[in-house]
């Protein structure tokens, strides 16, 4: 799941961050409400926690003015206020859940889940395939040390082949046969190209040269 978190408290900040993403998720962590708008406004996340109290822009207003957007991307919002009036002012606002601090993490990951299953979000889609490497094979996506790197669909598609069939080595025309059934065979040049591309990410990926391709599990 790509979260953008808004927390200006440095320490809880980092402790949060380095919590989701050993958990698989990638995190993007702002302490200032203006940064944090021109972040929602160049890119896409599926969750946003926010802050109530942070410098320039407060949690409340950068989700008053998503939602005049009619961005819909689902929002958690943390406090530390305790009346129910905010409460009230976020969900009135649009806020999808509230946490209190102080938290533990295993509540913010049952808020998480929560919004995941709400949303159909698929944060089970999340493969770890090896040190701060995460695959998400849908969202054609990896995220190594927490920065993403897009992949086409059909480079996502033989990385996802070659896990599934971790261990072995999978020949060309079983590729080919699995994931070109409808499509124009690509050529020999072709898929040592996407190969390669993946292996810039995944040093994992193995290849047997005259047979094919695999996965060696760390």
């Amino acid at each position: 799941m790509k979260i953008l978190l808004l927390e200006d408290d440095t320490m809880l900040g980092e402790l949060m961050v380095d919590h989701l993403r050993d958990q698989g998720h990638e995190v993007h962590h702002f302490v200032d409400g203006e940064e944090a708008e021109e972040a929602v406004l160049s890119d896409r996340y599926d969750l946003l926690l926010l802050d109530v109290n942070v410098p320039g822009i407060d949690g409340f207003e950068l989700l008053a003015s998503m939602r005049a957007r009619k961005d819909m991307t689902p929002a958690v919002m943390i406090t530390s206020r305790n009346t129910s009036g905010d409460l009230k002012e976020g969900f009135d606002l649009g806020c999808d859940d509230y946490i209190k601090k102080p938290f533990e993490f295993t509540e913010l990951d049952a808020r998480i889940e929560h919004i995941a299953r709400v949303y159909n979000i698929r944060k089970n889609d999340v493969i770890a395939l090896g040190d701060e490497i995460f695959f998400e094979p849908y969202a054609h996506r990896l995220v190594v040390a927490g920065e993403t790197v897009m992949l086409t669909p059909k480079a996502s598609e033989i990385l996802h082949h070659l896990y599934k069939n971790a261990g072995r080595i999978v020949s060309r025309e079983e590729l080919v046969g699995s994931l070109w059934a409808y499509d124009e065979a690509p050529t020999d040049a072709t898929l040592r190209s996407y190969i390669k591309t993946l292996r810039k990410y995944v040093p994992n990926i193995v290849t047997e040269r005259g047979v094919g391709y695999g996965f060696e599990p760390g």
